[in-house]
């Protein structure tokens, strides 16, 4: 799940997850504003509806941290609304955890002045002006409060088991390399890397059709290492 500024390289970050994993698992969500059927319901009901089966993964570029981010600072949420998203977020969080869902939340983070650089370098490359929007502009107007939003969303939402990763994505190289890292440490905790052990009917498959005499399983199901001629 991946949130952060206006230009900070939530896309590209997205983009190279694309590149490496198996489409047919890989899912990417990404999330504008709430269609009129979906303002009729609970904000969360939208996310459910595109969680990942279980063997999938699936990326939100914006998530459900838009009900104390943009909502709240640009007040489509009422101070009742978003006061109570941090607590139900939490909630929320911790029944996917609790079945099994590993959730990686990643801050891309820039300053104002790498943020004015990129504006104007999509401005000048007609390649890239389709990226920037007037929202764009318009929400770094309020850049205060939007960091006041973030350093609230951090200190109430950032906690065992879904602590928040703020990675500062000034370089954008370094940005495209942290998030991949933290995605796969996080993933591959408690996962078995090891190859998949040969089923025992593949075996006898290769060698009777191929002719392949293939040493005996281990107990674990394993092959045994090849000794060195």
């Amino acid at each position: 799940m991946l949130e952060g500024w206006d230009t900070a390289g939530k896309g590209g970050v997205v983009r190279r997850l694309g590149w490496a994993l198996d489409p047919r698992s890989f899912k990417v969500h990404t999330i504008a504003a709430p269609e009129e059927r979906e303002k009729s319901l609970h904000y969360l009901q939208r996310f459910w509806e595109r969680l990942p089966r279980h063997g999938q993964i699936v990326a939100f570029d914006r998530s459900w941290y838009g009900r104390v981010l943009v909502e709240r600072v640009e007040g489509f949420a009422p101070a009742a609304e978003w006061r109570r998203a941090y607590e139900e977020i939490n909630e929320f969080e911790r029944m996917l955890i609790a079945d099994g869902v590993k959730l990686v939340k990643l801050f891309l983070h820039i300053t104002p002045d790498e943020q004015l650089r990129r504006f104007k370098n999509r401005l000048a490359n007609p390649l890239k002006r389709w990226k920037l929007s007037y929202e764009d502009f318009r929400h770094r107007g309020r850049w205060k409060d939007y960091v006041t939003a973030i350093e609230d969303m951090m200190e109430k939402t950032s906690a065992r088991p879904a602590p928040w990763h703020l990675i500062p994505a000034n370089d954008k190289p370094f940005g495209r390399l942290a998030a991949p890292r933290i995605i796969a440490d996080r993933l591959s905790k408690g996962v078995s890397l090891e190859p998949r052990p040969l089923d025992p009917k593949i075996i006898d498959a290769a060698e009777s059709l191929l002719g392949l005499r293939l040493p005996p399983l281990e107990p674990n199901g394993r092959r045994p290492p090849e000794s060195s001629p």
